[in-house]
């Protein structure tokens, strides 16, 4: 270990106790990566902290000895958003998971960040209400993460990302103070900044959640079709007719393949492709929609379709979309998962090419997303025992966002930019709004300390001239640095 992080280990010991500082390399190895294990970095030093006051003092500490520093949730982030610094402190809030109040009458909840996300729907459910935002990871993701990342999930068509459902949000910035940011502040809005920075402006220690209440009625069905291109259209027809459905969800035939390896969830044999719709609301607008929905799934080609009669069987459609990303282990050594958007229009024809370039490659593409808001989770399969199979992965992965980008998209819908995907932001911005963003990040975190090395490709340095760069960053290459 260097010697600024013995030193700092030593005073961490002072603050927390050596039972919540970890500087074993075998126990260091546990955090070296999040769910996107394709990225990986043995961290310094870990802290596990119990409240926001420690993480306040850690932050101070860190920013002394001027080592960066990361913090870390549960680790269920698709990319590498919470990847560690061999130089570093990680930062775990897995121990913070107290739910501090529930107030009904104001549909809100206060959580500390290691806060499960399901464990929210689970304590406000007995008075009809949930937490809305639900990942795909919602059993294990904490809160903390989800405003990092301000995560999705299934039913985000018509509910939202986690954004559209946090008030407020204690803060230790990166000069170790505590700060609220709140929604209804006067001046800028700093918690629409924060959420979704990917923990790059600080580490939240406290969020105001918004409460949902349980639908009237919820009604789900599956449709079964001989291919994507039948579910597509579909689901055209459905937006078309002017529905917003809680939820439209397609799988190909590949990740049904891998969902039924893992966990049996009996989806319509031979199908090509699934479409999980789910309606809510008002028992009469249900009845009259989900009509609907039966009748253009029909006119599109379903071959079969299933309605959940009850809790039981809702729970076993959705089985096996929940478990998609997990279940491909069944059918590959190693997968990369993607997180590209594209226009609901473009659906056609970009899932075609990307069946192109899968057959071109010799990379196989399971294809899982939302159907509803165009945001694609290609899962691109390889083998990294074979030599040189990482690499065509890697390829055919960058293939597909630059697909989403052509289509007018996005690089990201819900997964974050993280290390993953800062080589692609500058196909999707210009230097100069790159610069501009870099500028906001210096005003929260002049230092650099803050999760450095994420997001951007470059980092800028703070006080450094915004404007198109002609020559090499003075800093690049200096991983010492960022």
């Amino acid at each position: 270990m260097e010697p600024v992080l013995k030193s700092l280990a030593l005073k961490l010991d002072t603050l927390l106790g050596p039972d919540r500082v970890i500087t074993d390399p075998v126990r260091l190895r546990t955090y070296e990566c999040d769910g996107l294990t394709n990225h990986r970095s043995t961290p310094g030093i870990v802290v596990l902290p119990d409240s926001a006051e420690e993480i306040a003092a850690i932050v101070r500490a860190c920013a002394e000895a001027g080592v960066p520093y990361v913090a870390r949730g549960s680790g269920t982030g698709l990319s590498g958003g919470a990847l560690p610094r061999a130089d570093g402190v990680l930062i775990v809030t897995s121990r913070m998971r107290r739910i501090l109040e529930i107030d009904i009458p104001g549909q809100r909840a206060v959580v500390e960040p290691g806060v499960i996300n399901l464990d929210v729907t689970r304590a406000v459910r007995p008075y009809g209400y949930y937490f809305a935002p639900d990942p795909s990871s919602q059993q294990i993701c904490s809160v903390g993460g989800n405003v990092a990342e301000n995560s999705g999930g299934a039913h985000c068509l018509k509910y939202g990302f986690t954004a559209h459902h946090v008030l407020a949000c204690e803060v230790v910035t990166p000069d170790g103070e505590l700060v609220e940011l709140a929604a209804d502040g006067p001046g800028y809005d700093l918690l629409g900044v924060f959420v979704g920075a990917e923990g790059t402006l600080g580490i939240t220690t406290k969020i105001t959640v918004r409460l949902t209440r349980v639908p009237e009625t919820v009604q789900t069905l599956l449709a079964a079709f001989d291919s994507i291109e039948a579910g597509g259209t579909a689901v055209s027809a459905i937006i078309g007719a002017g529905m917003v459905p809680a939820a439209i969800e397609m799988m190909d035939a590949l990740s049904i393949e891998a969902a039924e390896a893992a966990v049996r969830c009996e989806y319509p044999p031979g199908a090509g492709a699934v479409l999980i719709v789910e309606l809510d609301g008002p028992d009469a607008e249900v009845a009259a929609q989900f009509a609907e929905v039966e009748r253009l799934c029909r006119d599109a080609g379903a071959f079969e379709i299933r309605i959940a009669a009850d809790d039981a069987e809702r729970a076993l459609i959705w089985k096996g979309r929940k478990s998609a990303f997990a279940a491909v282990g069944r059918i590959s050594p190693a997968y990369l998962v993607q997180d590209g958007v594209i226009p609901r229009t473009a659906l056609p024809r970009v899932l075609a090419r990307i069946d192109a370039l899968s057959a071109e490659s010799g990379v196989r593409v399971a294809n899982v997303f939302h159907a509803g808001d165009g945001n694609l989770h290609p899962l691109v399969l390889f083998d990294d025992a074979e030599p040189g199979a990482a690499e065509r992965a890697e390829e055919v992965s960058g293939a597909i966002l630059d697909l989403c980008i052509e289509h007018g998209g996005s690089i990201t819908g819900e997964h974050g930019v993280g290390v993953d995907k800062s080589r692609y932001m500058p196909r999707m911005f210009t230097d100069t709004d790159l610069d501009t963003m870099q500028m906001v990040r210096c005003g929260f975190d002049p230092a650099g300390l803050c999760n450095p090395g994420k997001v951007f490709p470059t980092p800028r340095l703070c006080g450094e001239v915004p404007g198109v760069r002609k020559g090499p960053h003075p800093y690049e290459g200096k991983a010492d640095i960022f």
